[in-house]
């Protein structure tokens, strides 16, 4: 078998013995590849990997599946004569395996060199660390785009490759050589705030470097940074650190020759099970405001640590735990909802614990937990929970608990239509509390729920404002999601403008293109798709049938319009009867008007009724408008269409 090397540590590419590189096709089958790699050597069974693929996969999938790998298999085995076994790609009973060595993948590569080099001697670790790491040439997988399966691996090496960083950064300051590393390290610190061993080594660079004043003011800064941003008032390790500069700790400047002694006073500072716990709810805190990878790594470390305290059987420490975590809530529809549904239930057990006793303002934060995690549906208990949450918090002197309550109390308003008046005022009072106690990441929450007010409404001008404030405080704060929001907010305003769809069209892929690195899967999964069918509805033309759309939870509802573009009536009508209730969310008036469209293309009077019903308490408003992202039209103009056409039929 000829060597070939396979890279994912950016795009995913093969390259022979020369460097050259091997044409493998198209990017599903550099998808396909790269499943394959990700396990590691595992079989991966046909089904998976159907799965994996498609969101809704087709009949042929399986087919497909078989194809590519015939493909792959022929690209890295150009010499293999026909009906051979292939000795790269192996069939292990309905599944296949990547045979590649370890050796000629680079993510496995940099995997076993980190691995093996957590325990070896300095000298060993920095030239191997460096190696490895200029490996890395973007993003892992960076050509792939968002398929489910790429979020949690490309979260896994990323956080691989700090620890690598790291790793190596130690090692060199071990050997008493960390002067040159101080430009990379200031870079790595800066990109990197919540990470407090970067400025534990950023400033021990400095002070190898004999600028011993640089130094401890970097480590004030980072103190100072931790405490504005993530309520940390002490960092042992920066303290430590701190100590031993002010006293010129002979182990901060090492010799090479030292190395084997200095290993051993290298501090590995321990800290109790409440303040790990408690940081790593706080620190994932600001992580989710940066969005993208360290979005989806702050819930993940979120789940973990409230999952983690409730097991210590300590009420109260997994309270302050679930407590520590107030990342502003936007959307209606959790991107994970098993994950949250689980806070949910960990958050209700906690407060059920702590009994009537518990200190009010904690008690609030719970309660809000509750309102802000439990979305999208119409128990009664979720909004008492908000609403408890709020009373108290107007009890307390804590404008930080209110802002939080109100969020809360603002998910919650989804559960009855026609709350967009209530939606106004929260953001109202969300600003002005937000300004005066100076809370810029709800301020930003209190400016883009006013964009949805407007856009509900249909005031467009006026959202322009609080586009432009949102903006303008999200650059300021580090806050990239709100860019992704407002850009969307501009495609829809066009989709209502433009007589153009292909213009249409362009705008919204560019928002979707921006949405599958936000981290936001609960907003991401079916948006382009419901973007294009709100188009073509208002065109009058069918529903997009291209079978790459990702319609994500949002399928059962355009369901009986892809089957009556595809010209299947009876399917259509059997989708159409078991459609379910929309959720009581940012899409719920969406929905409903697919649901009334659906309907006149039907005939379907019952469905009809159901749709005037739903849409008549959000006369006067768009639908769609809540979300700031797509339209389906005037409320008005969708009732009025059902009433004439089935006037109509009746006459």
């Amino acid at each position: 078998m000829r060597r070939m090397e396979i890279q994912v540590l950016g795009p995913v590419e093969v390259r022979d013995t020369e460097g050259r590189p091997v044409a493998v096709g198209s990017q599903r089958r550099r998808e396909l590849l790269g499943r394959l790699v990700a396990a590691g050597g595992r079989a991966v069974p046909l089904p998976v990997l159907v799965e994996d693929l498609w969101e809704n996969p087709p009949p042929t999938a399986a087919g497909t599946v078989r194809t590519f790998v015939a493909e792959l298999r022929g690209a890295l085995e150009p010499d293999r004569r026909p009906r051979t076994r292939s000795r790269t790609i192996e069939t292990v009973g309905t599944g296949y395996a990547l045979r590649i060595p370890r050796a000629h993948v680079d993510v496995h590569r940099f995997e076993d060199t980190l691995r093996a080099m957590r325990a070896a001697p300095s000298a060993h670790v920095a030239p191997a660390l460096s190696d490895a790491l200029a490996w890395w040439h973007g993003e892992p997988y960076g050509d792939l785009g968002g398929s489910p399966w790429l979020a949690p691996e490309r979260a896994r090496l990323t956080e691989l490759h700090r620890q690598a960083v790291e790793l190596r950064a130690r090692a060199v300051l071990d050997l008493g050589q960390g002067a040159p590393l101080i430009p990379e390290l200031e870079a790595y610190a800066t990109a990197h705030p919540w990470r407090e061993h970067a400025w534990v080594l950023l400033s021990h660079a400095l002070y190898q470097a004999g600028r011993q004043v640089d130094a401890l003011a970097s480590l004030r800064d980072a103190r100072a940074r931790l405490l504005a941003q993530f309520g940390l008032e002490s960092v042992d390790s920066l303290d430590h650190l701190e100590r031993d500069i002010l006293r010129h700790a002979p182990h901060l400047t090492p010799t090479p020759r030292d190395e084997d002694r200095l290993r051993l006073l290298t501090r590995t500072e321990a800290t109790g099970t409440y303040t790990r716990l408690r940081s790593m709810s706080t620190v994932a805190s600001a992580a989710a405001v940066t969005g993208g990878t360290n979005l989806v790594l702050a819930q993940q470390h979120r789940a973990a640590a409230a999952a983690e305290a409730e097991a210590t059987g300590d009420p109260g420490l997994t309270a302050r735990v679930i407590a520590a975590y107030d990342v502003p809530t936007i959307w209606t529809r959790a991107d994970d909802p098993t994950r949250s549904e689980a806070l949910v239930q960990t958050t209700r057990r906690t407060l059920h614990r702590l009994g009537p006793g518990a200190p009010p303002a904690l008690r609030a934060r719970l309660l809000a937990t509750i309102g802000l995690e439990h979305r999208g549906s119409r128990d009664r208990w979720a909004a008492d929970a908000a609403a408890e949450a709020e009373q108290l918090a107007r009890d307390l002197p804590d404008p930080t608990l209110l802002v939080l309550a109100l969020n809360a109390r603002f998910v919650q308003s989804f559960q009855q239509p026609g709350c967009t008046g209530e939606r106004d005022t929260i953001a109202d009072e969300l600003i002005e509390l937000s300004t005066r106690h100076d809370l810029p990441r709800f301020e930003i929450l209190g400016h883009l729920i006013k964009i949805q007010v407007h856009s509900a409404r249909g005031a467009l001008e006026p959202a322009q404002c609080h586009i432009a404030a949102a903006e303008r405080l999200a650059t300021l704060h580090e806050s990239p999601l709100v860019h992704v929001l407002t850009t969307a907010f501009r495609a829809m305003r066009l989709a209502g403008q433009s007589d153009d769809p292909a213009e249409v069209a362009h705008a919204y892929r560019a928002v979707a293109t921006d949405l599958a690195g936000a981290g936001m899967p609960g907003v991401e999964a079916g948006m382009f798709p419901l973007a294009l069918l709100s188009l073509r509805m208002r065109h009058g033309r069918p529903a997009p049938t291209d079978p790459d759309l990702d319609w994500g939870p949002y399928r059962p509802w355009v369901q009986p319009l892809l089957d009556l573009a595809r010209g299947n009536l009876a399917a259509a009508r059997h989708a159409a009867a078991t459609l379910p209730a929309p959720r009581a969310d940012h899409l719920y008036d969406a929905l409903w008007a697919v649901n009334g469209h659906t309907a006149i293309q039907l005939d379907d009077a019952s469905l009809a009724a159901q749709a005037r019903e739903a849409l008549s308490p959000l006369r006067g408003e768009i639908a769609g408008g809540t979300t700031a992202m797509i339209t389906f039209g005037p409320v008005d103009d969708i009732l009025a269409t059902l009433y004439q056409h089935f006037d109509r039929l009746r006459t």
